[in-house]
C-alpha cells in the first residue's frame, strides 16, 4: 500500500501544480465497448474494466478530443496468470493517416514479469516501438502513468520518472504528430496470437474474468470539437514541465533517471534492435533528450 500512497500523491501533487483535480472516469469518459464489462466507483474517480472472453474486453474514450497537453492516471494490473491479456492507455486520432501515442502491458505468466510496450504512430506510420520491463510488479498496487504530447516532444512517464522521448524533428523529414486531434483511451483485450511469447501461451480462460483497475485521472489538455476548434496555444500544451522543459529537453536529474530505465529495464529498442533487414530511422541518430 505505500506504493500506492506515493503513486497517489505524485498524481495529486501534478494536479495541484498545475491548479487541476483528478477528474471524474464516469464525467469525462465513456465506455464505447461492452460497458457491461465496466464499474465506477461511487465517486466516479475509480473503474474496473473486465475481459471475460477471447471475444469480450471492454474500452474507455474521453468524451473530449484534444491538441496536446498531458493525460494520466493511476492503473493496476491484472494479477497472476494474465498472459494473453493486453491492457492498454493511450492517445489516438480517428480516420486515415491516424497519429497514436502508447503504453501497452503485454500480460504473462504467473511470475513472469509483464511487458510495458511503447511506441508513437504520425501520419499513420507507427513501427517505433520501445519495450521495458517494469522495476516493481504492477499488479500488486497502483502506480502512475503518463503521456505528455507537446509541440516540442512526446514523453513516456511512470511513476513521474521519464522512461522515453521522442522529439519533434518534422523539419528534418521526420513524421511528428502536430495536427490531428487526439481522444484519450483505456482498454483490456485477448491478443493470444501474439502478447505473450510471441503467442506461444495462451490465456487461462479459468482464471476470468481477468480484471485491471484505475483511479485518478488528471486530464490537463488543449481541448476541441473538431480540428478547427482546437487550441493549438494553451497552457495545456506545456503542462508537464513547463514550456521550458519541453522545448529545451529535460533537466539533468530527469535525463539520468530515464538513462538509468533504460539502461537495466528497457528489453526492446527500435532504433538498436530493427529487424526484418530494416534501417533505423533517421531520427535515431538524433538526439532526444
Amino acid at each position: 500500500m505505500e506504493s500506492s500512497r506515493r503513486a497517489l500523491l505524485l498524481v495529486a501533487v501534478a494536479a495541484m501544480a498545475i491548479g487541476l483535480a483528478s477528474a471524474s472516469f464516469r464525467d469525462n469518459c465513456d465506455i464505447k465497448w461492452n460497458p457491461e464489462n465496466a464499474a465506477f466507483s461511487d465517486d466516479g474517480h475509480g473503474l474496473t474494466m473486465s475481459l471475460k472472453s477471447n471475444s469480450s474486453g471492454c474500452l474507455l474514450q474521453t468524451k473530449k478530443q484534444f491538441i496536446y497537453g498531458s493525460v494520466s492516471t493511476l492503473i493496476k494490473l491484472v494479477p497472476g496468470n494474465s498472459a494473453g491479456t493486453v491492457t492498454t492507455y493511450y492517445t489516438s486520432s480517428v480516420g486515415d493517416d491516424h497519429d497514436e501515442i502508447d503504453f501497452e502491458f503485454l500480460g504473462n505468466e504467473t511470475g513472469q514479469p509483464y511487458t510495458l510496450h511503447t511506441n508513437v504512430f504520425a501520419d499513420g506510420v507507427g513501427k517505433k516501438e520501445m519495450q521495458f520491463v517494469p522495476w516493481f510488479d504492477p499488479t500488486a498496487d497502483f502506480h502512475a502513468y503518463t503521456i505528455s504530447w507537446t509541440p516540442c516532444m512526446i514523453v513516456w512517464y511512470v511513476d513521474d520518472v521519464p522512461i522515453r522521448v521522442f522529439r519533434n524533428y518534422r523539419d528534418k523529414g521526420i513524421a511528428y504528430p502536430i495536427k490531428r486531434p487526439m481522444f484519450g483511451y483505456s482498454s483490456i483485450w485477448s491478443a493470444e496470437d501474439w502478447a505473450t511469447q510471441g503467442g506461444r501461451v495462451k490465456a487461462d480462460w479459468s482464471k476470468a474474468p481477468f480484471v485491471a483497475g484505475y483511479r485518478d485521472m488528471v486530464l490537463d489538455v488543449c481541448p476541441c470539437d473538431g480540428a478547427d476548434s482546437c487550441v493549438y496555444g494553451c497552457d495545456g500544451a506545456f503542462s508537464h514541465g513547463g514550456r521550458q522543459q519541453n522545448c529545451a529537453g529535460l533537466t539533468d536529474q530527469q535525463r539520468a533517471k530515464m538513462q538509468e530505465v533504460q539502461k537495466t529495464h528497457r528489453i526492446y529498442d527500435y532504433c538498436v534492435d530493427y529487424r526484418d533487414n530494416k534501417k533505423p530511422g533517421p531520427e535515431c541518430s538524433l538526439p532526444q533528450y
